[in-house]
């Protein structure tokens, strides 16, 4: 009987069978089973990647952007092709639910879908010019070589977010996924592969994070990497950035969130309870754009309270595969560790709500109505932290896991200033059946992203997405919007007056009568 296959980087349209960086194994944290094992590359591994983007870069860049556009929609097609098989190694590698993992492969499709059209659509402009026998354009050029690196809870959709316009816009990638999901990795290197790309034109390399920042800052020395997209927490973004900007580059950071969901006094309080669920606890909590407070008007406080955690109780917890669960396993043990350290934030004036216990679900703290194996998975309680203050931790701390806080305010001025105190700014909510609550919301709220009656998550893949403050640094995925990311303005002038034309200075003048007046 053999054991789970081992899995190195792919750089130059090969797969590597060496581990400079050891090994790993990713494990199914559903039930304990080894999945894979990854064998980790060096930063010599991820700047011999970069090196085999540079040289693919210009042949693919040459390739017409028709011809590109047709490689993306071949990529979409394979992926549609293999959903099925592709949703069930992500709920398999990282535990996510089978109906969540089903939506991320067809936010892949779907981002496929949008992309295979901007192959005949990279429009530039024709300009007039102020001189005569002149004429003025603009160009989309490809940036040249992206690093894309990338979290693993959501290790489909959001790579595609990068790895599919970046393709399409005539780049060559190197791409670092999470090293914890070496299945799913090669799985998705090898449909965007088998869709139609030239060696080195995308490259994946399994490594931790140490290795890639130092990798990285070895071929940005070397003139390697033109353009950094990464998605990860806010204190890993910083570092980005400043590597970054050491080279004069404004990379593409989509960072952590503290998402408010504002509940005011007229909102319909079911609805509102159903978008808490989701956004609070869908794949665990651990989401950029979960929800980390809810902000209650005071007037419908209690209510709220006792139908949200009627709800959370009710909530089916446990095995991934089975349709009516609301969540399943934390994504590592790294994962849950970094939930149950952030349970201390609780303080005495808090209550909590939500389930049987706190923190993981055992034998001896049982979830009731729980249907997954606490013994072999890495399973946590929903928490639901009532009386949270502005000066509290936890209502500054992105906890990237299932818990909730809940806080009450008097004023739509209140309720704002929670909105943004915690200089987070992703996604915001506010259910409301006030349009001028919904509109003033969205004028004052700091978030990217806004949503009127619905949840803090769910993204469509023809939506600009990111966020500003400690979420990131304006720079936006999705849509046409990606597409500065991803290729920079060329400006030409085409002078045929067969004589020099300066410009402001050559302007022709027409003469106006500027003093007059009507009678």
């Amino acid at each position: 009987m053999t054991g789970p296959r081992s899995i190195g980087s792919f750089v130059e349209g090969k797969w590597r069978d060496e581990a400079p960086g050891g090994r790993l194994a990713s494990v199914d944290p559903a039930r304990g089973d080894t999945v894979a094992e990854a064998l980790l590359g060096d930063a010599g591994t991820f700047v011999e990647a970069c090196r085999a983007a540079r040289a693919a870069q210009r042949a693919w860049a040459a390739t017409p952007a028709p011809v590109r556009g047709r490689v993306v929609e071949q990529i979409g097609r394979l992926v549609e092709a293999n959903a099925e098989a592709l949703a069930a190694l992500v709920t398999r590698e990282i535990g996510k639910p089978l109906a969540e993992a089903r939506g991320e492969v067809q936010e892949v499709v779907d981002t496929c879908t949008f992309f295979a059209g901007e192959g005949r659509r990279l429009y530039g402009q024709t300009v007039p010019s102020e001189m005569p026998d002149k004429q003025l354009f603009t160009f989309r050029v490809p940036v040249g070589v992206a690093a894309i690196v990338t979290a693993g809870n959501f290790p489909v959709a959001v790579p595609s977010w990068y790895l599919v316009p970046a393709l399409l816009c005539g780049n060559a990638v190197v791409w670092k996924p999470a090293e914890y999901t070496p299945a799913i990795a090669e799985a998705f290197t090898e449909l965007f592969v088998r869709g139609g790309l030239p060696d080195g034109v995308l490259n994946t390399v399994l490594t931790d994070g140490p290795a890639t920042f130092e990798g990285l800052e070895t071929a940005l020395d070397a003139g390697l990497v033109d353009k950094i997209g990464f998605t990860g927490s806010s204190a890993v973004g910083v570092r980005i950035g400043e590597l970054a900007g050491r080279h004069l580059q404004n990379p593409c950071l989509e960072l952590g969130g503290k998402n408010p969901l504002v509940v005011m006094p007229d909102a319909d309080l079911d609805l509102a309870v159903e978008g808490a669920l989701f956004s609070g606890f869908g794949t665990a909590g651990q989401r950029c754009t979960s929800l980390g407070t809810v902000v209650v008007h005071e007037s419908v406080h209690d209510e709220f309270m006792r139908r949200f955690d009627t709800a959370v109780r009710a909530a089916v917890i446990g095995d991934p595969t089975r349709d009516e669960v609301l969540y399943g396993p934390m994504i590592s043990a790294r994962f849950l560790q970094s939930f149950e350290r952030h349970l201390d934030l609780v303080r005495p004036h808090h209550t909590l709500h939500g389930s049987t216990g706190t923190g993981r679900i055992t034998a001896a703290k049982p979830r009731e109505g729980f249907v997954g194996d606490a013994a072999a998975g890495l399973y946590a309680h929903p928490t639901v932290v009532d009386g949270v203050q502005a000066d509290d931790e936890l209502y500054r701390t992105e906890t990237f896991g299932p818990i909730v806080g809940v806080a009450a305010f008097g004023t739509f001025d209140e309720a704002v200033e929670l909105a943004n105190g915690h200089g987070y700014g992703l996604s915001a909510s506010i259910y409301t059946s006030t349009p001028v609550h919904a509109f003033r919301f969205r004028e004052r709220v700091g978030a990217g992203m806004v949503s009127v009656n619905n949840s803090t998550s769910g993204a469509e893949a023809h939506l600009p997405f990111g966020g500003n403050g400690r979420s990131g640094n304006g720079s936006r995925q999705s849509g046409v919007w990606v597409l500065d990311q991803f290729t920079r303005w060329q400006s030409m002038n085409w002078d045929f007056a067969g004589k020099l034309q300066k410009a402001q200075m050559d302007t022709a003048q027409l003469p106006a009568d500027v003093g007059f007046r009507l009678p």
